[in-house]
């Protein structure tokens, strides 16, 4: 097990990228949340940039064993996509089929574990991390 690393909140990188922020239009950052989260690539794409681009985050949410992984990687992936407070991202989970919700998760289970594989070092996550080295495939 990984051991549990703190840092102050106010290192982390995700407050920079309002993840527990507002926004003034919440309708239009809503609809915003839905399409970005629907998307499985792309959000994944973007799961894997926060595992190399947050290294003090990611230390702080990652190494929490108790933190739904998950639900962190997801919403720091909106925030750096779009600036989306993780209440916004949160919501738009809610408007997703099932099958968005599988594609999603699967996705951020890859994240984390790359981010773990490389012993919870951003720094040591190659850059194709997260792109597809083999054709898109649906295992059911």
């Amino acid at each position: 097990m990984m051991e549990r690393i703190w840092h102050p909140w106010d290192q982390w990188e995700e407050v920079a990228h309002n993840m527990w922020g507002e926004v003034l239009d919440r309708r239009t950052a809503l609809e915003t949340a839905i399409g970005f989260t629907a998307d499985a690539r792309l959000y994944g794409s973007y799961m894997q940039r926060v595992i190399r681009e947050w290294p003090i985050s990611c230390e702080n949410a990652l190494t929490d064993q108790r933190l739904n992984r998950r639900a962190w990687i997801g919403h720091a992936a909106a925030a750096l996509a779009h600036g989306l407070p993780e209440d916004i991202t949160r919501e738009a989970w809610g408007y997703l089929n099932n099958e968005q919700r599988i594609l999603a998760n699967r996705e951020a289970d890859r994240a984390i574990a790359a981010w773990e594989n490389a012993g919870g070092k951003n720094r040591d996550i190659p850059e194709y991390m997260g792109t597809e080295v083999l054709p898109w495939w649906d295992p059911r």
